[in-house]
């Protein structure tokens, strides 16, 4: 954790490149905003049959800790939209989620 998932309307998900540059923003975000150990960053796109709303559609699920304030949720999720505008051209909804430790069970 965290995980940074995309959601994106089929006929307008972005190049290969554009995805690796955002994948290379989310990663800078995930390490350095939510202090989040570089090994533990999933950026996952996966591509939908939209039906209505924004064509982008961004889901954070993230551990909850102290340090990951208001705050800092705030400029994790400003640095994400702008890196999204920037790298694809559209239009985001995010969503963050936090898990208390005591919640998730996870392997690897």
């Amino acid at each position: 954790m965290p995980n940074v998932t995309f959601y994106i309307r089929s006929e307008e998900m972005p190049s290969d490149e554009q995805r690796a540059e955002l994948s290379r923003h989310c990663l800078e975000l995930c390490t350095s905003v939510l202090q989040a150990a570089l090994e533990n960053v999933h950026v996952i796109y996966i591509d939908v049959r939209h039906g209505q709303g924004h064509p982008v559609f961004a889901e954070v699920q993230y551990r909850l800790e102290s340090f990951r304030t208001p705050s800092v949720m705030n400029k994790l999720m400003d640095g994400l939209d702008e890196a999204i505008a920037r790298c694809t051209g559209l239009k985001a909804r995010i969503r963050c989620f936090g898990h208390a430790a005591s919640n998730v069970h996870a392997r690897n």
